[in-house]
């Protein structure tokens, strides 16, 4: 009997934590705590063993083709002018600092045993003497070099295949310290388009139906770098309206509550009034965005009714049975390591309620996993509101920042248009010379009318 009944007692835990995951507050819990063994997972997925070194390597240095030399020969002629010159200046410095070193070296070994002859210089360096002595002349000629100096140098340079809307594309080489504003302002200058704050940068990512919009003051090769060797993944160069829309129209998120139509007649200078107040001391003032939105389960097609409210440090929830206090608040997610993605057709995809969806995932997670985060709005202005408080409380004042430099970049190109405009007008008013008396004659074979 005291056997059994030791059984009895050890086995009661395991009842009430059966019964404890399967209610949904226990699910919540459960995901959060593997959130923690998320980078470990990571670190395994890149440590496999089956990815061939040699097309990693590649993949590193080109986005959008399907290996270097094809990206290398779309690049234009001073581009591509420009990344030789670039890596050859990079590797003499390299070169010289290893033969200074060669010479320190022998200088000092000298002074112990003067028989020593300095030692001979490396083949890199012979290699870098030759190639100076003569610049490669064909455009053949200067991809062979690009790639033995890339391959040389190691420097984090990507050749970016960036798709237009009308299915052109343009290739750029991007630096490791470009931003995407910078990137931004190359493509204003290839595409001569208005420079408007909308344009953005936008990666898409197919296997998961989502995109993202790039934040102006993220460096563009370090995303990018997280793409897996066989990426279907794509760049976009595209107008996209709502990039701003928290600052061209704060009252949308900063007042919410009311009704839209009250909302409209809010004038210029209540906006810039909710822009100090929100954005324009030390720390930000992050929208008290709260409501129902639908929870995907894990591995399952099945979404279920949440309440959830923004905080500056993540998204939080109202557990079963409990009140929209602070105190009775659980966290959902927090905002370091995740980035906010928009879905495409999750209706279809995973039987979503509506097609306005979106999800809260670690920029290194390209395929479906069960860390990834997947939330359904009600309708198109809830989505709106979400996605871009989650944006604003993330990246905080930096995001209020990249708003104002995109602003700045409009005004001075307003301004340079409005100049040259008025040059040609002055050009046209500009009085002509009359016509000379003698008119010369028309070509042969032609009749003078």
């Amino acid at each position: 009997m005291s056997f059994l009944a030791f059984t009895h007692v050890m086995m009661l835990p395991c009842v009430k934590e059966t019964e404890k995951m399967d209610d949904i507050d226990a699910m919540f819990s459960h995901l959060l705590g593997e959130m923690d063994h998320l980078s470990q997972s990571l670190t395994t997925a890149v440590d496999t063993p089956d990815v061939d070194p040699v097309s990693q390597g590649e993949t590193t240095f080109s986005i959008g083709f399907t290996d270097l030399n094809e990206s290398l020969n779309e690049l234009e002629d001073h581009d591509l002018d420009a990344l030789v010159a670039d890596l050859g200046s990079k590797s003499t410095k390299k070169t010289n600092s290893a033969t200074d070193n060669q010479i320190a070296a022998s200088a000092v070994t000298q002074k112990s045993e003067p028989a020593t002859a300095l030692p001979p210089l490396s083949n890199t360096a012979k290699t870098s003497g030759v190639l100076q002595k003569r610049e490669p002349q064909t455009k053949a000629e200067k991809i062979e070099l690009a790639l033995e100096k890339l391959k040389e140098a190691k420097v984090r340079k990507l050749i970016v295949k960036v798709l237009m809307s009308d299915g052109s594309s343009k290739t750029l080489m991007v630096d490791e310290r470009q931003t995407v504003r910078e990137v931004l302002d190359t493509l204003f200058e290839k595409t001569h388009c208005d420079c408007s704050i909308d344009w953005s940068l936008c990666e898409t990512n197919p296997e998961l139906q989502i995109e993202r919009g790039f934040e102006d003051h993220e460096y563009l090769v370090e995303p990018l770098s997280a793409w897996t060797r066989h990426s279907e993944n794509k760049i976009y160069f595209v107008s996209r309206p709502q990039k701003y829309v928290i600052f061209t129209d704060p009252q949308l998120f900063y007042m919410w509550k009311k009704k839209k139509a009250s909302l409209s007649g809010i004038n210029e200078q209540a906006k810039q009034l909710l822009l100090k107040e929100h954005f324009g001391g030390s720390t930000l003032i992050v929208p008290d965005l709260e409501g129902t939105l639908y929870l995907k389960e894990d591995g399952k097609k099945v979404w279920k009714p949440r309440y959830f409210m923004l905080r500056a440090s993540g998204i939080y929830y109202v557990p079963k049975g409990k009140t929209k206090t602070s105190s009775d608040l659980a966290c959902f997610v927090r905002f370091e390591k995740v980035n906010i993605y928009t879905t495409n057709d999750y209706k279809q995809k995973y039987r979503a309620p509506t097609n306005f969806c979106f999800l809260l995932k670690h920029p290194c997670i390209q395929k479906e996993s069960h860390y990834i985060k997947f939330l359904c709005c009600e309708d198109e202005h809830t989505l709106m509101l979400w996605a871009n408080s989650i944006r604003a409380a993330k990246y905080g004042t930096v995001l209020y920042k990249n708003y104002q430099a995109a602003m700045n970049r409009v005004s001075t190109f307003q301004t340079l248009h409005s100049a040259a405009h008025k040059d040609r007008s002055n050009v046209e008013d500009y009085p002509h010379e009359p016509p000379p008396d003698f008119i010369p004659p028309p070509p042969p074979g032609l009749t003078q009318v």
